[in-house]
């Protein structure tokens, strides 16, 4: 399992890495065959109070199914860095134990084996109180990142799926059935749309 950690204007020390290495690489003994892990800690500075520190966790599954869970609050001491780390750790144990029940009638490929569920551990209790991520301070609708992202074939409910195990509310995917892009959503209203591009 490869461990990458980076940080984004934040100093990550030798001793914050060996303590996000030691944490991360048990997950592997809840959801075994994590093909790679990485971590983003990053420091956000803020007009209107203190500092906030965030924490990014993305898992790649060796099926090919990717979790990922973000955790943000505000600096307040050194130990800040450390309890945000802590919480998107017990946050990846709830998307983990959510992965892990995906066994439904209906089959996909992102569906842990028999085997990978008999071998893993059962997770640990959740000791920390999830705090919800603070609002982002409003900005211009500029641009700020531009993201390259691979797009695999799957089926509408795969798509569901790997958008569900990501946190999001919306996954762009590569249609296997109609051979093209297309995004799925949530609907305020409940259930799920597709936006199905064709050109004018």
């Amino acid at each position: 399992m490869q461990v990458t950690i980076h940080g984004n204007n934040i100093h990550v020390s030798d001793k914050i890495k060996s303590y996000v290495e030691d944490k991360v690489t048990r997950l592997n003994r809840y959801l075994p065959n994590i093909a790679s892990l990485h971590v983003d800690l990053t420091r956000t500075k803020s007009n209107r109070g203190p500092d906030l520190l965030g924490a990014q966790i993305t898992l790649r599954h060796s099926r090919g199914a990717i979790l990922r869970v973000e955790e943000r609050i505000p600096m307040e001491d050194r130990e800040s860095l450390v309890v945000v780390i802590n919480q998107a750790i017990d946050k990846m144990y709830r998307r983990i134990s959510r992965f892990k029940g995906k066994r439904r009638a209906h089959r996909s490929r992102f569906n842990p084996s028999i085997e990978e569920l008999e071998a893993a551990e059962d997770l640990p209790e959740e000791e920390i109180d999830l705090l919800e991520a603070p609002d982002a301070e409003q900005q211009e609708p500029l641009i700020y990142r531009r993201k390259v992202i691979q797009v695999q074939p799957m089926t509408e409910m795969e798509a569901i799926e790997q958008m569900e195990l990501l946190g999001h509310q919306f996954f762009v995917f590569y249609h296997a059935e109609k051979n093209k892009i297309n995004v799925i959503y949530k609907r305020q209203s409940g259930g799920y749309g597709v936006l199905d591009p064709m050109l004018d």
